[in-house]
């Protein structure tokens, strides 16, 4: 790293930093491919689902509650809300809190959350305009992904960021820097600011995992998108910071110990990272990697239940191992609210055993305490084979109960359904959403969001899709859903 910054010292036009600004405003529509258009697509889909369910929780109550301080004569949506508005900055921070109030939101490889860092700060950004400035949904896919490319790349420069994280919370980094990259790129930002927004957004990244299961881990999500969007503005008013802030160890490097970053490739034929490599989309709200072990465990159960009429036979088990990776904040044996129990291996195991599945209502505090699951769990151990790495990419995990007579039933799960290597169907993503968004919305406007996200791309006037996020469902509202 020391050759390189001495490198780029003398050839400063060679900057990495530089060579990110140039990529940020040098990308254009034309660059996006079909798959990163759908793909992102089904992202936005996803991201407006799990933030508008994220409006009804405790969290994203509370600081709606605290924005309610901070008034200006230009303001956003608050998703879910018809005659509630905000500053877009604190639209971002509260709708970005609701996207991840119950970790139902998207995860990438190497792992980040990588939408909603991004989606409420451009929605919010975009509303910000003045009305003879029509922001297209074209150029709102084309923020986006700029958003979500700059995230993927940061991470790639560190092998470290490739394992689930152990000390701070990956959001509150690439995620900073994403919604900053997204928020320059839909202000036309020149080379030179976006390096700047580039900059400021790196002096407000970062948060510690300690907070994980707690009410503070959403405001990782809410402060990343709500802290992008307010480089990327001080930047446009002339706000300058370090040009050099992706090259230095001192810089984004000082969250990496093998900090190693690259030029990105050429502006022409342009590799999209989420070509390569899709997203993560949760079919229940919790830790990625509980998901691995609500498959095992709900195969294991069918097996038990074959031989039981369909019943559990709770007081026939002696014992629960879960083979997982080593990974910290996720080991916890007794949970006692909703946030630690989607930070819980051995809680999503145990209320997979019972229930056969996984849902929404699965945290719920009755089904957290009651006396079958609290049985379980103490019967419930875990067990680290060296094999079993932490990373999404790579781990498993292994369920088996031994019974009474000493009988092991186990299953192992290396890819569950909605993993990269087994995305969900359209159907199911479709059913996800709507489930999602009509506990909040009226079903005119479940259904308008749903097709105004599967046009984006051919959407004249991206501030249709915040009326319908408001829950406005007015018949001539169609009649703003304009394509090109």
């Amino acid at each position: 790293l020391e050759i390189s910054t001495s490198f780029f010292f003398f050839f400063p036009s060679q900057t990495i930093t530089g060579n990110f600004a140039n990529v940020i405003h040098g990308l254009n529509a034309n660059h996006l491919t079909d798959q990163v258009i759908q793909r992102s697509k089904r992202m936005i889909l996803d991201t407006l689902g799990v933030g508008l369910l994220g409006t009804s929780t405790e969290v994203c109550h509370k600081v709606t509650q605290y924005s309610k301080i901070y008034s200006s004569d230009i303001s956003s949506t608050i998703w879910g809300h018809l005659d509630f508005r905000l500053p877009p900055l604190y639209a971002a921070f509260v709708n970005g809190v609701a996207v991840h109030s119950m970790d139902f939101d998207d995860t990438w490889h190497p792992a980040t959350h990588p939408s909603g860092a991004v989606l409420p700060a451009v929605i919010a950004l975009s509303e910000a305009f003045p009305q003879k400035k029509k922001i297209s949904g074209l150029d709102l896919l084309l923020a986006f992904n700029v958003g979500i490319e700059v995230q993927g790349r940061l991470l790639r420069f560190s092998s470290e960021a490739r394992n689930i994280p152990k000390r701070f919370h990956p959001p509150t980094v690439v995620g900073t820097m994403g919604s900053a990259a997204a928020c320059a790129k839909l202000l036309a930002l020149n080379q030179l600011k976006c390096k700047n927004a580039l900059a400021i957004a790196a002096s407000y990244a970062g948060a510690p995992l300690a907070n994980a299961a707690t009410q503070t881990k959403p405001l990782h999500v809410g402060n990343a998108a709500k802290h992008g969007l307010e480089a990327a503005c001080l930047a446009s008013q002339g706000l300058q910071g370090n040009k050099q802030i992706l090259d230095m160890e001192s810089g984004i490097g000082a969250f990496y110990t093998d900090y190693n970053p690259q030029a990105l490739p050429t502006l022409q034929s342009y590799p999209w990272l989420l070509d390569q490599q899709d997203v993560a989309i949760k079919r229940f709200p919790a830790h990625l990697g509980t998901h691995w072990v609500a498959d095992a465990a709900s195969s294991v159960r069918r097996k038990l239940v074959e031989s039981s009429d369909n019943f559990l036979p709770l007081d026939k088990i002696e014992k629960v191992i879960l083979k997982v990776p080593e990974v910290k904040y996720v080991n916890r044996p007794r949970p006692t609210s909703e946030h630690e129990a989607r930070h819980s291996f051995q809680f999503v195991a145990c209320s997979a055993l019972l229930d056969g599945s996984m849902s929404v209502q699965s945290f719920t505090s009755e089904n957290i305490h009651r006396p079958p699951l609290q049985e379980l769990l103490g019967k419930t151990q875990l067990e680290h084979p060296p094999d079993n790495t932490p990373s999404f990419e790579s781990l498993y995990c292994e369920v088996s109960v031994t019974l009474r007579d000493g009988n092991p039933i186990s299953h192992r799960c290396d890819t569950f359904y909605g993993h990269w290597r087994k995305p969900l169907k359209k159907e199911d993503l479709e059913k996800k959403f709507q489930s999602n968004a009509s506990s909040v919305l009226p079903a005119e406007a479940t259904e308008g969001i749903l097709e105004t996200v599967y046009n984006l791309e051919k959407v004249d006037d991206c501030s249709v899709l915040s009326t319908f996020l408001s829950g406005q469902s007015d018949r001539p509202l169609s009649e703003k859903l304009r394509f090109l």
